[in-house]
């Protein structure tokens, strides 16, 4: 479905030269070419769903959040849209000898949006309180490779402060980890790893309602299930500057009410279309030039929670596997706009092989009955998720395809939301399999596997613990050699794939849409508009 990409990171040799900047760029819609004037005063509306948790970077892991924060907020490194290449972005330089000590670089002159100047210690402090247990954030294990992140990570810390962040100057930071991590160069461009201004320590919980950034765009305000609305930021330096003035991400609980204002030009973009509009490609007519076609890094996946009686049998979780006739849903319920899933990691990330997850993701009904009947499993099997964004329909299908194959009832069971959702989850309240789907912060397989399928990974789902993956992904984490730290990691894919607490089921491929208010909008790999790409034409 997609090409192979190259990765950028430190490796074992890496020079005490900085690792060199690449132009920002992406890909995407079908008009892109921009002829005419822009109006660089434009307001522009995106589809939005409620954030789950509070507007502070290192909470935030999921679409409704990340499409306010990610534009609120620069980190120090940048990823292409379309290929996800990183480039140094508040970065001057990063560089290592060894991929265990980074010598950290910053830009002089950005400012947050309160005026204030960005400095080193603004990362150093944001990664901190980050990492600190008693902060409860979302993404903490973000920072586990840095050196001292076990003992701030405790419920009740006895430190404020990891061993192996060090402030230099105003402009130049040092981070020890503790052992070579081949991927921090590249990691640290997600958004939890963004700097935070002097006014956040005095009050996180007023910051959390009003942030204040140091991105391309700056917050403004926030109704609740109903907006968030952002402004350009005219004195950011960074290349992936707005070409428009105001944003509004536009809170929809329907995605079907969203794309007719799509189509009737209220709404200016979607990243993803409704069951109805891909049903017999109906999209591609709909819209016309005003498709928008990108690459995704990003992949479902059921998570099977082992804390649910009956669902840590593995049997059950191969006969599950079997019975979802992945090729059918994709092509009848989803029009041919997502691909069968057949790993633990997207096509187009360095590392992915074809089938790992072998027979267990082919369908075969003969096979799933007698890994069924040997489960002893009883009852009815539930798929729960959030019913709207399209989410639905896929797994009605799948319930189906189950509950044919096996002879079992399976209900699709709908939270009202997404945050409900995700607070169901995430405070392990789930009664059956529940809807797992990822979209890559940053091009590594390291970030399709720890924050996952590590017993401490910020989202794993399924409660998973094995400890001989849990060894296998810290060898590969403390392994400088990209080649080799790959291939721990591939191996630690391959022990996941026998103990399936995850069922892949498909990917996506990257449809949406624009109004014709829009010359240029494209789609970025992890399913957000690319804001710096959008063009609005002048009246």
């Amino acid at each position: 479905m997609r090409a192979s990409r190259g990765f950028w990171g430190a490796t074992a040799v890496v020079a005490t030269a900085a690792l060199l900047l690449t132009a920002c760029g992406g890909g995407g819609s079908k008009d892109e070419k921009g002829s005419g004037a822009a109006d660089a005063n434009a307001a522009v509306s995106v589809y939005g769903t409620e954030p789950e948790n509070s507007l502070i970077p290192a909470n935030t892991n999921e679409l409704g959040g990340s499409k306010a924060l990610k534009p609120v907020f620069s980190a120090l490194v940048g990823y292409k849209s379309d290929t996800a290449e990183p480039y140094n972005l508040m970065a001057e330089s990063i560089t290592t000898t060894d991929s265990k000590v980074f010598d950290i670089k910053i830009k002089k002159g950005w400012k947050f949006h309160d005026g204030t100047e960005v400095k080193a210690k603004n990362f150093v402090d944001a990664w901190n309180y980050s990492a600190n247990g008693k902060n409860g954030m979302q993404n903490a294990s973000f920072f586990e490779q840095i050196q001292g992140y076990d003992e701030i990570s405790a419920k009740e810390p006895a430190v404020k402060e990891m061993s192996g962040l060090k402030v230099v100057n105003d402009y130049e930071f040092q981070a020890t980890l503790k052992g070579p991590f081949s991927v921090f160069a590249t990691k640290i461009g997600y958004l939890a790893f963004a700097p935070l201004p002097d006014k956040f320590f005095a009050d996180p919980e007023a910051f959390a309602k009003a942030p204040i950034g140091n991105g391309p765009l700056k917050f403004v305000s926030r109704a609740p299930n109903q907006n968030m609305k952002l402004t350009r930021f005219d004195e950011y330096q960074g290349e992936d500057k707005v070409k428009f003035k105001d944003l509004e991400v536009r809170i929809y609980t329907s995605q079907e009410t969203a794309y007719q204002d799509l189509l009737s030009n209220r709404l200016d973009f979607m990243e993803a279309l409704p069951p109805s509009a891909k049903a017999g490609g109906k999209y591609k007519a709909d819209l016309g030039q005003r498709l928008v076609e990108g690459n995704l890094l990003g992949i479902s996946a059921l998570a099977l929670p082992y804390y649910v009686p009956g669902y840590d049998n593995l049997d059950l979780r191969k006969a599950i596997s079997l019975a979802i006739d992945r090729e059918q849903i994709v092509k009848t319920v989803m029009n041919d706009t997502y691909a069968p899933a057949d790993g633990y990691v997207s096509r187009g990330i360095e590392g992915y092989r074809p089938g790992v997850c072998g027979e267990f993701c082919k369908f075969d009904p003969a096979k799933a009955k007698e890994f069924f009947a040997k489960s002893g499993f009883t009852g009815k099997l539930t798929i729960a998720s959030n019913a709207d964004g399209g989410r639905k329909e896929p797994l009605v299908a799948a319930c189906n395809s189950i509950k044919n194959a096996l002879g079992v009832e399976c209900d699709f069971v709908p939270a009202t939301d997404f945050g409900q959702w995700r607070s169901i989850v995430n405070n392990r309240q789930l009664t059956g399999m529940g809807r797992s789907d990822w979209s890559a912060d940053y091009p590594s397989i390291e970030n399709y596997l720890n924050p996952r399928y590590k017993s401490t990974g910020s989202s794993n789902d399924s409660t998973y613990n094995n400890p001989a993956v849990d060894a296998l992904l810290t060898q590969a984490d403390q392994t400088a050699d990209k080649a080799a730290a790959i291939k721990l990691y591939q191996q630690a894919e391959d022990l996941i794939a026998k103990d399936l607490p995850q069922i892949p089921v498909w990917e996506e491929k990257g449809v949406g849409g624009k109004s014709n208010r829009l010359k240029v909008a494209k789609l970025d790999f992890g399913r957000l508009a690319d804001y710096s790409s959008i063009e609005v034409a002048a009246k």
